[in-house]
């Protein structure tokens, strides 16, 4: 049996919304620290996405947490009706900036769409496209001159493709998909992290073949494919996939 700091973690991990409520309810204060890092960072720091990341955030929020940038909350909630009312409140967040932690693709100098694109919140993301917000904007350039990535790239290889729906959503209001980055680096700061040199939508997309990234090979092609038609390219036969090369070998 852990500290009720690190079942919180575990909980994080799981989206477990009801075993975060219990430990909330336990008198565990959302609000303190834990290793240096307050628990709404823990949260949107982790790697998991899911339909439930919403649910956790608020019982957060709920208890008293309070985020670097409250301008983020409804995208980070899926709140399609929070999201629009604060855009009709203020319709310059269409155009506002953040800087957030981020397990997989950077989010440095990110906008709203970036975001939804980053966590696979739909919701949100169709809010704010309807709304007029750039699909092209590009994030922030580091001194390395690494960075400038638009939304799309959040979507091609994202954890269980989850972000999939936001990649044909940004395509379908006329993204392009032949954007070339200098460089990126993903999952700057984890164990994972790996910098990528020359990349664009279609090449960030194949790099969800490396071991590191941890994605589902059929998903890469199938998202290669869709950003390769988006370019007017053709999409060849693909033979081999699942590649029978690394594919588990029968036990004799």
């Amino acid at each position: 049996m852990g500290s009720p700091q690190d079942d919180l973690l575990v909980a994080f991990e799981l989206h477990a919304a009801d075993r975060i409520r219990a430990i909330l309810d336990a008198g565990l204060d959302a609000r303190a620290p834990i290793r240096g890092r307050t628990p709404l960072a823990w949260l949107t720091e982790m790697y998991t996405r899911s339909d439930r990341f919403g649910a956790c955030v608020a019982l957060l929020l709920d208890g008293g947490a309070v985020p670097d940038d409250a301008a983020v909350v409804p995208v980070l909630l899926d709140d399609a009706a929070g999201l629009s009312a604060a855009l009709r409140a203020d319709p310059s967040l269409l155009h506002h900036r953040t800087t957030m932690v981020s397990a997989f693709t950077p989010l440095e100098g990110a906008s709203l769409l970036h975001v939804a694109a980053e966590y696979g919140n739909l919701q949100a993301a169709k809010t704010l496209v309807a709304a007029g917000a750039d699909v092209d904007a590009a994030a922030a350039v580091d001194a390395e001159g690494l960075g400038g990535q638009t939304p799309l790239f959040h979507t091609v290889n994202s954890n269980e493709n989850r972000s999939a729906p936001i990649m044909r959503l940004l395509l379908d209001a006329g993204a392009r998909a032949d954007v070339l980055l200098a460089g990126l680096t993903w999952g700057r700061g984890f164990d994972w992290e790996t910098t990528l040199f020359d990349v664009t939508p279609v090449s960030y997309a194949q790099c969800g073949l490396l071991p590191q990234f941890h994605r589902n090979e059929q998903d890469v092609y199938d998202n290669v494919g869709l950003l390769l038609s988006a370019s007017g390219r053709r999409v060849p036969p693909l033979a081999n996939v699942p590649n029978k090369y690394i594919a588990p070998k029968p036990r004799g």
